[in-house]
């Protein structure tokens, strides 16, 4: 008798027929694909044995089921990503979830070097100075109105400047006749003394301290001879209110407006000139 030769799993005979032989015997064609193929996790059908299997995360796929979910582009030799269990090309991914780079309008790829800033993304290399147009990367910058300035920049374009050295003031500062100065840049044009803090006058828009005013400039007093400075001018006779008095092309300080005989304060009363001196009524009456 001869020696049967028959599938493993359905016990037909298969001479004359395709088969596969495995280590538990030979199969026929259906039977081996039943017992041994896997079901394509997409059409749900087995992957016969003379089909192409392709493989990812425990999930089994027919060459031409393995797909991109949207555009249904093959994935076979492309690059993909899985995305909540949904397989993607790397466009319709980029499409779908990546950010697009608010300077060049292109998308920015995975993995790439990005900025993000305000709800907005850069590439890396896209983030540029509004100014110099120099990459930012990781240095410090302003933002103002949609656009943005390095630190140097913005300095540049939107610092005030010093009314004196018209450098830029990057901090502090002080405001004088309605312009900003740098604390060392206001000083007295007399005797360049720092003024900032300090009580000062100008002259034709020029700083003074105080001392180099009334050195310079104030008038002096006829009596004492030293500066007179501050107070109100009294120019009538008889007003004794002022800090100073003044008659003719003379000054006196308000304490120094005496008789030049018996040192009557003369600041409210009449008095009489006499040359150079000023004497209350009563010396002047008496005579010399």
């Amino acid at each position: 008798m001869s020696e049967t030769f028959d599938c493993a799993k359905c016990s037909e005979s298969l001479y004359g027929r395709k088969y596969i032989q495995t280590d538990n015997g030979p199969y026929c064609v259906p039977c081996y694909d039943n017992t041994f193929a896997n079901t394509c996790a997409e059409c749900q059908q087995l992957i016969g044995h003379d089909s192409r299997e392709l493989f990812y995360e425990d999930r089994h796929f027919h060459e031409g089921c393995f797909r991109c979910c949207r555009c249904q582009r093959s994935l076979a030799d492309e690059p993909f990503t899985c995305q909540d269990s949904e397989l993607l090309c790397n466009d319709c991914y980029c499409s779908a979830f990546s950010s697009q780079c608010s300077a060049c309008g292109e998308t920015v790829m995975p993995g790439s070097r990005k900025l993000e800033y305000g709800g907005q993304t850069w590439h890396e290399h896209c983030f540029l100075c509004s100014g110099c147009e120099q990459p930012l990367g990781s240095r410090s910058f302003v933002p103002d109105k949609g656009a943005h300035y390095c630190v140097p920049c913005y300095e540049n374009k939107f610092a005030p400047r010093c009314a004196r050295c018209s450098k830029t003031l990057t901090q502090g500062g002080v405001t004088y006749r309605d312009q900003p100065w740098h604390r060392e840049c206001l000083v007295c044009t007399g005797c360049q003394t720092p003024l900032a803090g300090q009580q000062f006058t100008s002259r034709d828009e020029d700083p003074y301290c105080v001392a180099c005013f009334g050195e310079l400039f104030a008038p002096k007093c006829s009596s004492c001879k030293r500066p007179i400075t501050g107070g109100t001018r009294v120019k009538e006779l008889r007003l004794g209110g002022g800090k100073y008095v003044s008659f003719e092309d003379r000054h006196w300080h308000h304490s120094c407006f005496a008789c030049a005989r018996c040192s009557t304060s003369l600041v409210g009363q009449g008095f009489v000139p006499d040359g150079d001196q000023v004497l209350c009524q009563g010396c002047s009456q008496a005579g010399p």
